[in-house]
């Protein structure tokens, strides 16, 4: 959908009125931040250089940047353009969800794009139920499922406004509408011939082996790692990978350990060179929720869209 044809209504906010912007320079610069080309860019959108040009002039004057600059023979983006770059992928989200609205939502009939964020975790264990439920239910909706980062987690309600949710465990959000999926464990993975490993994996080991963490970062990491060094065996972190399903490349072959999930787990451990072990403390449980922006909380579309989800959660809690 084009938002070329999109007119400004007089709407005023606390810091700016979009009266006096034009709200038809979201997409060019939207398409400029991620081209980073003039000429790229103006071939997507079907537009002239020289139109292209005088948007970005337009653009660099309103936000008294240049947003571009050369580099070379590239472009590359300015820190406020590095900024922006999320930023109206939200908001051109959030612009085309009004849009889409349906006065009446008939998920047979709908043909709605729902985008949710998540990590490749319940992307992996959740995610095929609830397409196979939306094929069942609505064939024609598509659902996107995009990769969250750590930034986008850190600004979680702002991140909200512009897609239909985000998947997340208790303890990283709050004040935030959600609605619990499933409760996992956490186990360890190790190379099934590592030497350094007894029957059992024993909190001495956890202090001595190496470790290959996910999000390990202030804002970012799982419950059961910081929980790990909260009881004072800081793990001695050799490597950390943003993806639960990349964990087996950098364990197999070697003496480092992983946390991941047990349902994850069941999943990874169909390769024989793995095995898993429980954990040598007692682990709190995950709980892992859909969060969604208070302003989708009535809407019928969210509102279906979340049984699905729930849904696919009390399927997978029963294994059915």
């Amino acid at each position: 959908m084009s938002l070329w044809s999109i007119s400004a209504k007089l709407i005023t906010l606390p810091e700016v009125n979009l009266a006096n912007l034009d709200l038809n320079l979201l997409v060019p610069l939207d398409v400029l931040l991620e081209e980073r080309s003039v000429t790229r860019a103006a071939a997507r959108l079907g537009l002239s250089q020289p139109a292209l040009s005088g948007a970005l002039a337009r653009l660099r004057r309103h936000f008294d940047d240049p947003l571009l600059t050369r580099a070379g023979n590239v472009y590359e983006l300015t820190p406020l353009a590095v900024q922006l770059r999320r930023r109206t992928g939200l908001a051109l989200a959030g612009v085309e969800r009004v849009f889409a609205s349906e006065p009446d939502f008939t998920p047979a009939t709908s043909r709605r794009t729902f985008t949710v964020l998540a990590s490749d975790y319940p992307m992996a264990v959740l995610g095929p139920r609830v397409t196979e439920l939306i094929a069942e239910q609505a064939p024609s909706v598509t659902l996107r499922l995009e990769h969250h980062s750590p930034a986008a987690v850190e600004s979680g309600a702002e991140t909200l406004r512009g897609v239909d949710g985000i998947l997340l465990p208790h303890g990283v959000l709050f004040d935030l509408p959600s609605a619990d999926l499933f409760t996992d464990s956490w186990v360890v993975i190790a190379d099934r011939d590592a030497e350094t490993i007894g029957e059992s994996l024993t909190m001495d080991d956890a202090k001595r082996l190496p470790w290959v963490f996910t999000y390990h970062s202030a804002s970012a990491f799982t419950g059961a790692g910081r929980q790990l060094q909260l009881l004072g065996a800081a793990p001695r972190v050799q490597c950390v990978v943003e993806s639960f399903l990349a964990l087996p490349y950098y364990v197999i072959g070697t003496d480092r350990i992983a946390l991941v999930q047990g349902h994850l787990a069941r999943h990874l451990a169909r390769d024989e060179r793995l095995r898993v072990l429980d954990c040598p403390w007692d682990v709190v449980p995950l709980v892992e929720a859909m969060w969604w922006h208070p302003t989708h909380t009535h809407d019928a579309e969210h509102v279906w869209l979340r049984g699905v989800f729930t849904r696919a959660g009390a399927d997978l809690r029963t294994g059915s």
